[in-house]
């Protein structure tokens, strides 16, 4: 055969849908490669994990009812205010024995979500003060993890609900508050008793599958999923779903997709903003590396050594920060590498409770004059010694957890037949002065559709959050809409985070 005619022929089959592939109604959703959902293949092109950038401290936790086993943030973007809410606690070992201090919960907040403040609440005393800025006492104060409601159908005084409580409190129970700030019980019951719990357990309205779901701590009894078998006694997720916060069902243990089996700390899922159908988690990976000269090497090794007295795990086991993404709840695309290394050695720094991510990531405005808006992470700093603890900022472009990419000899993403209904192709991406991205559009038999070939489509160059493509300078996509539709992307020193068929107007 001669080498026109092979060469032919590979990019047919390139081209060519598997067999029984049935169009994806993607509607005007933006479209984001954390999984591999919409990929039908890739030629000389990767998907790419990218890491959150380290910035400023964003609050320290040194206030006395607070302490060095402050931890389990959460973030919550309400309007222009960026809310924070925490567990205060002091943590550290004494003579070889464990010393946890009383648990309390605190209240942050911030106007631009770089630096947060500590109101003065006064609603709970503290060594014989109300000057504080601690929201709940007692009852679930481990674990309290807060969120937004926005259920369509959540009546005012509900408007923040909240999950929290441990076992030996009898399991997990619903609160609500009008404000975020006064919280009471919905009802004096648990309402999830069935679990580990001594983690932070998350709930959340899921718009897309319009219910709750909640997500805790649970131990893996010995199943096999998604072809690895687990032992009994590893750290794991178990999830549920709610029609009205109070009665949960359809329980089930979370699966991976090609993982291996690892403790996993917290969970931190949530609907990601900005394509709310797609569930990202930032869970923490738990590993009990033991002595040995590597971890001797880390810094604060007296401090290190002074925590195994109490048990060899306080001393010698690490955390970081994963990713992970769903579109059911339940089957997650888990990323094998680190999402947050424990990073650069200084104190601190790479020990157990470093790199818990707080949930929920928030959209803050760039510290490069003119740049998009970034998302802001935030994860822990310090424990278990002194007075406190800290909570570090870290950034991330919008929608660039994972990017398909290609170096310089190019290479190709085939996404699944899509059927769509907005009127022009929006990337978010970024390529070198000399890199560029070309896209044809084809139809589900691999053929391009005129107008929309790899020939008309003009280069594309820059880094940007929302650029339309154009071919021959026009972007108008709306003939094809509601049609089966394949895209083909050229990537050339380029990386393609997010795509959306978007409306004309926006």
């Amino acid at each position: 055969m001669k080498t026109a005619s092979l060469v032919a022929l590979l990019l047919l089959t390139y081209a060519l849908p598997l067999p029984g592939s049935e169009p994806i109604d993607i509607g005007s959703r933006r479209e984001l490669f954390v999984d591999a959902h919409l990929i039908e293949r890739l030629d000389n092109a990767e998907r790419r994990i990218h890491h959150p950038v380290p910035q400023n401290i964003a609050i320290e936790h040194n206030a006395p009812w607070e302490g060095a086993g402050s931890g389990y943030h959460s973030v919550i973007r309400d309007g222009d205010l960026y809310r924070l809410y925490y567990r205060g606690s002091k943590l550290g070992v004494e003579d070889g024995k464990l010393k946890v201090g009383t648990q309390v919960y605190c209240y942050g907040e911030s106007r631009d979500g770089i630096k947060f403040t500590k109101p003065e609440v006064g609603l709970h005393e503290f060594n014989g003060s109300q000057q504080n800025n601690i929201i709940l006492t007692g009852l679930g104060t481990h674990n309290f993890a807060p969120f937004l409601d926005t259920n369509p159908a959540c009546p005012p005084e509900s408007r923040f609900k909240a999950l929290g409580g441990i076992a030996s409190e009898g399991g997990l129970f619903a609160f609500q508050s009008p404000d975020g700030i006064h919280w009471s019980l919905m009802r004096k019951e648990p309402v999830v008793t069935e679990g580990a719990f001594d983690s932070q357990n998350l709930a959340f309205w899921d718009p897309t599958a319009k219910v709750y779901r909640a997500y805790f701590r649970t131990f893996t009894k010995g199943v096999t999923t998604s072809k690895v078998w687990k032992p009994a006694g590893f750290r794991a997720i178990r999830t549920a779903t709610s029609e009205d916060f109070l009665h949960w069902d359809n329980e089930a243990d979370l699966t991976y997709e090609d993982s291996p089996v690892e403790h996993l700390y917290t969970n931190q899922i949530a609907p990601y903003y900005r394509a709310p159908h797609i569930l990202i988690g930032f869970p923490t990976r738990y590993v009990e590396r033991g002595w040995s000269s590597s971890m001797r090497a880390l810094p604060e090794f007296e401090r290190r050594a002074a925590r195994a007295t109490a048990h060899l795990r306080y001393g010698t086991a690490l955390s970081e920060g994963l990713l992970m993404a769903s579109r059911d709840g339940v089957h997650f695309d888990r990323w094998n590498e680190a999402f947050l290394r424990p990073g650069p050695e200084r104190p601190s720094t790479w020990l157990y409770g470093h790199q818990f991510i707080a949930w929920q990531a928030v959209e803050t405005q760039s510290s490069l004059p003119g740049a998009s808006n970034e998302l802001s992470l935030y994860a822990s700093e310090g424990s278990w010694h002194g007075d406190g603890n800290a909570l570090r900022r870290y950034t991330l472009r919008l929608d660039g957890f994972v990017s398909v990419s290609a170096g310089w000899k190019g290479g190709r993403l085939l996404t699944k037949p899509l059927i769509f209904s907005g009127e022009a192709l929006r990337l978010n991406f970024s390529t070198s002065a000399a890199g560029a991205i070309h896209v044809e559009i084809q139809d589900v038999d691999g053929q391009p559709i005129q107008g929309f070939t790899r020939e008309d489509c003009d280069p594309i160059f820059g880094d940007s959050v929302s650029r339309s493509v154009t071919w021959k300078s026009e972007a108008n996509v709306s003939a094809l809409m509601g049609k089966p539709v394949q895209l083909l992307f050229e990537l050339q020193d380029a990386d393609l985070y997010s795509f959306r068929l978007a409306p004309a107007a926006e």
